[in-house]
């Protein structure tokens, strides 16, 4: 039969840790847990300036080097032509050509005659090209008269007005002397133009 052992009240049990020690430990645990949460933050915050400073530094730099490549590197961009560029310039008119000297001498020679006496632009013309007048030819004869200035309603008005200082004329008698291809040679138009001015 076995024989139950019942502890003696004044038996020593197992030993308890101390309290105080056990506290150590805590207060230990904590506080290498206080420093590590200090020491991360501080390493957190280092590393976060370090790399703001790092991408300010690299943004400057990246903005200075864009800046010089950009003023050192023109593109090559064709300008857009503005209005001065697109107007035309004033195209030159082409110099006259000079005359020649037979041309010069026949209109010096048809405004000597119509200083002298009166004149119709076909009479001009064959006093200036016939052989018993100045004997140009006839394109130089009338090139000169093309290139005077003269009023042929005018001259009719003067050759009416000789005619009548030599004979006497009818209206219609005077009208056909000066258009007559045998006299004057006014058109028909300038010859009644040169009767209805002389008073007739």
């Amino acid at each position: 039969m076995s024989t139950q052992v019942t502890p003696d009240a004044n038996t020593p049990g197992p030993k308890r840790r101390n309290w105080f020690l056990r506290r150590k430990i805590l207060s230990t645990l904590l506080s290498l847990f206080v420093i590590g949460i200090i020491g991360g933050t501080a390493a957190c915050g280092g590393g976060g300036s370090s790399t703001n400073a790092d991408s300010g530094s690299n943004s400057s730099s990246s903005t200075s080097s864009a800046a010089s490549s950009s003023s050192t590197t023109k593109p090559n961009v064709k300008p857009k032509p503005s209005k001065a560029t697109t107007t035309k310039a004033p195209v030159a008119k082409p110099k006259s050509q000079p005359y020649t000297t037979a041309q010069e001498q026949a209109i010096g020679a048809a405004n000597d005659y119509l200083g002298s006496q009166a004149f119709s632009r076909v009479g001009l013309i064959k006093q200036l090209s016939s052989k018993y007048g100045d004997g140009y030819s006839k394109a130089d004869a009338t090139f000169a008269v093309d290139h005077i200035k003269v009023n042929w309603n005018e001259q009719a008005v003067k050759a009416a007005k000789e005619y009548l200082s030599s004979q006497h004329f009818s209206r219609s008698g005077l009208i056909n002397q000066l258009s007559s291809s045998y006299g004057s040679q006014f058109t028909k138009a300038q010859a009644t133009y040169g009767v209805n001015h002389t008073g007739r």
